[in-house]
């Protein structure tokens, strides 16, 4: 077991305040940053710290994939950490987004590599052969756009917004089933002559100032998010989009969880973000980044998400509150020391061998291991390689400890 320092990433959207605020580090920073990463990931991999100075975890585990990842993970998933455990600090809005299936991201991996396109260039859509369903846990209040809304409620949002402007677009979503008219509504505006979005979406913006300035309620949150998108990105289709996901706000220790073709934007917010160890995106606007619309038709998704908050499907094992999905990759969890526990060494409770990254986010507390122990202080993070488990916790101060592990 080791201390592991995470790997900072720099993007636009980030904040130059709450990743450095969480690990203790200098604050603004000069940049903003956007994602800590802790994992294996070839394109940025954690430190562990040891008493040899730092070595690169995915180093560590091509140099001891036994020891390290145990041969149970080794036999479903090869010699790689396949989760991969972030910090998420959002700012801005990212890009609307979606992830393909495993399937999908097999085939089009392997078209791509038919066409001679290089996996970094910025036009490739398919940068491994891996789906990538991902787990977002609030540390504060969080808000996105994830799923598409059902149909009739979405025809209420653009009624009470702008009726006469949308009427045309509304009849799409009329007449047959929700994800026919959504798909069919979706296009239509994806694939919108820019001439014709350069006046619809200032349009609808006007709605919506009208909309928030009667004192209306009911979609107010609606109405300013797509404000806030047609300032920072006028003239997207992304804009238009946006109106048709499920607007979500999620309280400290709730989540949301992405399988594959959901279309989703993180729009603000702090949390702990868990995903297959994957970097297929595609992207559907609210970027400067590629856009590559058949595909991204291809890959989504239209039926309604009704239900995407993930509070969660969830179950207690002792101190450990483990938020249930259907993952293959990973298992994410908290383990929540308090009241009577603080003060004694507990057993964290272990459902399977394998490794584990452990991230604390309030309080410290010391981790034991079979070889060593180490204290984990809020914004610390700690690998325990598959061959040193099980563990044990000791906290003398309200602690809570997220725990990624291998899915069962």
């Amino acid at each position: 077991m080791h201390l592991l320092r995470g790997a900072v990433r720099t993007y636009a959207w980030g904040s130059r305040t709450a990743i450095a605020e969480f690990t203790g580090a200098p604050s603004p920073t000069p940049h903003p940053e956007a994602e800590l990463w802790f994992g294996a990931h070839p394109h940025d991999p954690a430190w562990l710290q040891t008493d040899d100075g730092e070595h690169s975890l995915l180093e560590a585990l091509r140099t001891d994939p036994d020891g390290e990842l145990g041969p149970v993970l080794r036999g479903r998933f090869g010699d790689t950490l396949p989760f991969l455990l972030k910090v998420l600090a959002a700012d801005e809005p990212l890009s609307l987004q979606a992830h393909p299936s495993t399937e999908q991201a097999v085939e089009g991996f392997a078209r791509e590599d038919r066409q001679g396109i290089p996996v970094s260039a910025p036009i490739r859509n398919y940068r491994d052969r891996s789906h990538k369903p991902e787990l977002l846990v609030a540390l504060g209040p969080f808000e996105a756009l994830a799923g598409f809304r059902p149909a009739a409620r979405t025809v209420e949002l653009m009624q009470a917004i702008a009726p006469g402007v949308l009427q045309p677009f509304i009849h799409l979503l009329s007449g047959q089933s929700d994800a026919d008219g959504l798909r069919a509504l979706f296009t239509t505006w994806i694939t919108c002559p820019q001439p014709d979005l350069d006046k619809l979406v200032p349009a609808v913006l006007d709605g919506a100032i009208t909309y928030v300035r009667s004192g209306a309620h009911e979609f107010d949150a609606e109405a300013r998010t797509v404000l806030e998108l047609g300032e920072r990105y006028p003239g997207d289709a992304g804009v238009l989009c946006s109106l048709l996901l499920n607007r979500v706000t999620l309280a400290p220790g709730e989540g949301i969880y992405l399988p594959a073709g959901n279309l989703h934007a993180y729009l603000q917010g702090v949390g702990i973000e868990v995903m297959a160890n994957s970097d297929n995106v595609l992207r559907g606007g609210l970027t400067p980044k590629h856009v590559d619309v058949p595909e991204l038709l291809r890959v989504l998704d239209f039926r309604p998400a009704h239900d995407v908050v993930v509070r969660p499907e969830s179950f207690r094992d002792g101190a450990e509150l483990v938020y249930d999905t259907p993952a293959p990759e990973f298992e994410v969890s908290v383990l929540q020391i308090d009241g009577e526990l603080l003060g004694h060494e507990i057993d964290a409770p272990t459902r399977h061998d394998g490794p584990q990254i452990l991230l604390c986010t309030e309080g410290a507390a010391t981790v034991h291991a079979k070889t060593s122990a180490v204290v984990l202080e809020r914004g610390a993070a700690a690998w325990v390689g598959a061959d040193d488990g099980p563990i044990r916790l000791d906290a003398r101060q309200t602690t809570r400890l997220f725990r990624v592990t291998v899915g069962i």
